[in-house]
């Protein structure tokens, strides 16, 4: 690391200060974001150069973004987007080398500490876990969720982060979580562009906060513009604050403290995020700052310039109000700095980002070189049995910056071409190529899911135990009693949704579990389903344990874009060190009607690679899946099963403690002559089918897989098809779907494609949304008819003799 890297804001107290030390301060900042500033200039003429794929930066943003640092203390969290350099060098949160190893993308440990290499700049993160997935001390640092690209996606997140302050503040419960809050003083800081303010994501997220009151400050960074689009396009009145006024906060109704400040103003700004945070700090109260009247020197991105679409005049309106030359001319009339000293600091700040570029660009060649110069020789050593490949050598030679693509290139193109001449260097090249593939399996491929001491999979496995006092119970009595053992064991779980609180949801599953537990821990929410599943995200990131309940999965899908984007690319777009444990509880599968009836489960399989996808037959399995994610620390959706809440089950003896491990596949049904596989609702349907069969001389093993993600990772299934030969896949999804899915698992896979006698099938829903009412249903997914016609026309198609057609 370069010296002196680092140059943290220090808040301003002119009661306190002398002069000197005011000085001092103030020339800091003005450091700090002229460094920032040259980081930008620099960093955009290396994408444009080559070095770099791309680049976005905060360049116009970089004194309200110091101003905003001093306000941020160890604890606090940011949820921002992509325009946070200069804040992010502020905190310390990154160095310079640091944004620049990862402009470069350099995936070597420590370079990019926010992502690995796997995010474009400035996207930042700071490290909440251990490699074994423990927690650090998160009141120690100064936190950084990490940043998505999508422009309003950290809006959902943010809700949770400030709501966790709020429980730890009020919840004496959670006093023994010292690593996580110190009663709950945290603030969390978001920012987002003015043109983002038009989502629907913000007005939920603002909406939600002013519901909860909680500590968030959200900075809205107003350059007038949304790439090419100007304000008048994208907010009402052009103003995004004047169409919030509604929220601020009177005598008589709880709301917002709003505040507005010009982005060039280096005093008024430090004075407003002094009162905004103390507000927010201490009353737990959201604010918002509109900063205004900031530009955007080098346009939106490297994809193009900024002169295409701005006026002459508005392009000369930047150049006079550029936040730096403005804090500059304020400090020379303020006699803070003699037009001497700032011209050294900025001599200083250009020599300083310039070696800071060069040392992260050395380093990540650096890194490669050595593979580079193994390929060719090795390479080399091949020529003497086959002349032509000393052309692959010399072009690799001959590469002077050459990233790792390039080297694995010539690495593959020199084995196979080699495939027909054996010799003991290709086999020396082969070993190699061999073991970087390990090497670049972590570097780039890495870490989709935690895979800590608290993994799933290090769950104890503990069986249901029944005996003859077990009793009969609704399903949704199984789930009753589960929750409220995990909630009578664990502080840190806690659970909200619509209707989910008062009523104990609408299928029962939570009845009385508020009154027993309290507001806090089991509560109502508005119809807003991006922020809870942003409220459970921030709680999971500050070490809680939230449930966030989606009422049908139908409606998960507006929520899709949260849990996408963000929940289940955490882990490894981090790299590991960060961590958000959210169970999504949804029901789903077979009930009445367009929206209430939905299994969009290729949809989720598409979707959330990073998060457990566990599909229950009932309810009972449906604990067992809970039990096992309350004491794991990896994000899941569960969908329980519409239409059981109101069937009998046998209550497990220990109900909250028996664990159904993710992953493994149950055998329901032993048979021989097909394997059908399905999951949820329809497996009744199925059974119910095998029964006719069996009279019919047709015996159907019938197989579970449980969950979705992760998918039968015993082989359970590819074992009873090399028994039967013959596969069915029974699904509600439509055709095509996460049928196709399972087949590809088995048969690819598993290589169940060999033990196969005949053409699999798959018997599926419709391609459109099943219609209202029971008849609706029948006519549009697999009925037991369907079911049974399906298996005796694979059974026909098999032995016609024995199994003449029924059509």
């Amino acid at each position: 690391m370069m010296q002196n890297e680092k140059f943290i804001t220090n808040s301003i107290d002119r009661s306190e200060l002398s002069f000197n030390d005011f000085k001092s301060i103030v020339i800091n900042d003005y450091k700090i974001a002229f460094e920032s500033r040259q980081a930008s200039v620099l960093g955009r003429r290396e994408v444009l150069t080559g070095k770099a794929k791309f680049g976005i930066f905060g360049d116009g943003k970089e004194v309200p973004q110091v101003a905003m640092a001093k306000a941020f203390k160890n604890g606090d969290w940011r949820s921002g987007y992509y325009r946070d350099q200069t804040f992010a060098f502020a905190t310390g949160i990154s160095t310079i080398k640091q944004f620049f190893a990862q402009l470069y993308a350099n995936p070597t440990d420590g370079a990019d500490p926010f992502s690995g290499g796997r995010q474009m700049n400035c996207h930042f993160a700071t490290k909440s876990i251990n490699e074994d997935g423990s927690w650090n001390d998160l009141t120690q640092i100064k936190n950084c969720s990490s940043d998505i690209s999508p422009t309003g996606g950290q809006m959902a997140r943010l809700v949770g982060l400030a709501y966790a302050s709020k429980l730890f503040r009020n919840n004496n419960e959670l006093d023994y979580l010292k690593n996580f809050s110190v009663n709950g003083n945290e603030v969390a800081f978001g920012t987002i562009g003015n043109a983002s303010t038009s989502e629907g994501v913000f007005f939920e997220a603002i909406n939600a906060a002013g519901v909860l009151q909680i500590p968030m400050a959200i900075s809205i960074w107003d350059d007038a513009y949304g790439i090419s689009v100007p304000a008048k396009y994208q907010t009402t009145k052009e103003d995004i604050s004047e169409v919030l006024k509604g929220f601020q906060r009177d005598a008589k109704q709880p709301g917002y403290e709003i505040f507005k400040v010009k982005g060039w103003d280096y005093p008024a700004l430090c004075e407003v995020y002094e009162k905004a945070i103390a507000v927010c700090r201490e009353e737990h109260v959201p604010v918002l700052i509109h900063v205004t009247e900031l530009t955007q020197p080098q346009g939106h991105s490297t994809s193009g310039s900024h002169e295409r679409y701005k006026s002459k005049d508005r392009l000369a309106w930047e150049n006079e109000h550029d936040c730096i030359l403005k804090m500059r001319e304020w400090m020379l009339d303020s006699a803070v700095a003699s037009e001497e000293e700032i011209l050294e600091i900025e001599k200083n700040a250009k020599i300083f980002v310039r070696n800071a570029q060069k040392e992260a660009w050395n380093e990540f060649l650096d890194s490669i070189k050595p593979e580079q110069k193994k390929v060719v020789d090795l390479v080399n050593g091949m020529v003497k049995h086959q002349p032509e490949l000393a052309k692959i050598a010399a072009q690799l030679t001959a590469t002077a910056d050459a990233q790792r693509r390039e080297v694995f290139t010539s690495a593959r193109k020199a084995i196979r071409l080699s495939t027909k001449f054996p010799s003991a260097e290709r086999d020396e090249l082969l070993k190699w190529y061999k073991a970087q593939e390990l090497l670049n399996q972590e570097r780039y491929n890495s870490k989709l899911h935690t895979d800590g001491k608290e993994s799933p999979d290090q769950i104890e496995i503990i069986n249901p135990v029944y005996d003859d006092q077990s009793k009969m119970v609704d399903g949704r009595e199984v789930l009753n009693a589960c929750f409220n053992e995990n909630f009578a064991r664990d502080q840190r779980l806690v659970a909200f949704g619509e209707d989910l609180g008062n009523i104990g949801d609408v299928n029962q599953g939570f009845a009385g579990l508020q009154a027993k537990y309290g507001e806090l821990r089991i509560t109502d929410t508005g119809i807003r389903e991006m922020t809870i599943m942003g409220q459970g995200i921030g709680l999971a990131m500050r070490g809680l344990k939230p449930i966030a309940e989606i009422q049908y999965l139908d409606y998960l899908i507006f929520a899709l874009n949260v849990l996408s984007d963000d929940l289940a690319s955490l882990s490894y777009r981090t790299k590991g060190i960060q961590k958000a444990p959210v169970i999504v509880r949804t029901r789903g599968h077979r009930l009445e009607g367009v929206w209430h009836s939905g299994s969009p489960i290729s949809m989720l399989l598409g979707s959330l690679r990073g998060m457990h996808l566990c599909v229950p037959r009932n309810m009972t399995q449906a604990a067992g899946m809970y039990n096992t994610l309350f004491r794991a620390d990896e994000p899941a959706v569960v969908i329980e099963c519409l239409n059981g809440y109101r069937l009998k089950e046998n209550l497990p003896n220990n109900v909250g403690e028996f664990t159904i491990p993710l992953g493994i596949a149950e055998v329901l049904e032993e048979g021989t002559d097909i394997t059908v596989i399905s999951y949820g609702s329809s497996l009744r349907l199925v059974q119910e089918a095998a029964e006719e069969l069996a009279t019919m001389g047709i015996s159907v093993e019938i197989i579970d897989p449980q969950t979705l993600l992760p998918f039968d990772k015993t082989n359970i299934c590819a074992n009873s098809l090399a028994k039967t030969n013959k596969l069915l896949i029974v699904d509600e999804d439509v055709p095509g779907g996460a049928s196709a899915y399972i087949l590809q698992k088995i048969l690819e896979g598993q290589k169940g494609y060999f033990s196969l006698d005949g053409q699999p099938k798959t018997l599926t829903a419709k391609a459109h949304r099943p219609p209202f009412g029971s008849d609706g249903d029948y006519f549009s997914k697999p009925s037991v008819d369907d079911i049974i016609e399906t298996i005796y026309e694979m059974m026909h198609d098999a032995n016609p003799s024995k199994y003449p057609s029924i059509y």
